[in-house]
């Protein structure tokens, strides 16, 4: 399968393993990451959040994990070709069982979000049949520094019952970004922030497209140290 080339890295994809999507790119590139200097990524897929965030964080040091072993595999291999691989490490093991003696100061995850069904598509990738919600956000709790910040993106549809979850797990909600995939379109995913303290709620909109296969100009500004755009430097 044909590689996915950005600025400074390149991401070797493959037909089993979930590929690079705007849900990863929006989550590398709007999740606060500049004061973290120990971030665990849940569920890898091919390693591109990562490498979003090593990019923008220059002194931060990361793990990925990863249940799905040639997600793990190519994880690895995309972290050790970019430039930002002394600071990467993957592990292949199942984050309900994994352990850690430090704490993270973020802890990211574009998680699976479909119930389970009959389709064989990206089946661990897109549904919760190896880490549903509860999961994912009380295993977080446990292992967030308590000034971290624990990210996420998620369908809309998801977000009331996710939200009751994190809350049930000690986590408040810090940040809130709606997003569009156009201007005149019905909100399709949230970017949500929780943190183990109490702070004022930040809520946002973004726009992916200003009309169909248009970017928007909030879109190219935001991802304009990533992506190659043509005409574009």
């Amino acid at each position: 399968m044909k590689p996915f080339t950005f600025k400074q890295f390149e991401i070797q994809q493959s037909k089993d393993v979930f590929r690079v999507g705007t849900d990863g790119v929006l989550l590398g590139a709007l999740t606060y990451v500049n004061a973290a200097s120990k971030v665990l990524e849940v569920g890898t897929g091919t390693g591109l959040i990562s490498l979003m965030l090593a990019q923008r964080n220059s002194k931060a040091k990361f793990l990925g994990i990863d249940i799905n072993e040639e997600a793990a595999n190519l994880t690895k291999l995309n972290f050790e070709n970019s430039p930002f691989k002394s600071r990467l490490k993957n592990v292949h093991q199942d984050f309900k069982k994994f352990e850690s003696k430090e704490k993270f100061d973020l802890i990211i995850s574009n998680p699976p979000y479909f119930e389970e069904s009959n389709s064989g598509k990206d089946k661990i990738a897109r549904q919760t049949i190896e880490l549903n919600f509860k999961q994912l956000i009380s295993k977080s709790a446990e292992l967030l520094s308590q000034e971290g910040i624990f990210s996420v993106i998620i369908p809309m549809e998801a977000g009331t019952d996710f939200i009751r979850i994190a809350s049930e797990n000690q986590f408040f909600l810090i940040r809130k970004i709606n997003i569009k995939g156009i201007e005149t379109a019905n909100i399709k995913r949230l970017i949500l922030e929780f943190s183990l303290i109490e702070k004022k709620l930040e809520e946002s909109e973004f726009v992916i497209e200003k009309s169909p296969r248009q970017y928007s100009d909030q879109y190219l500004e935001l991802t304009k140290e990533f992506h190659i755009f043509k005409g574009r430097n």
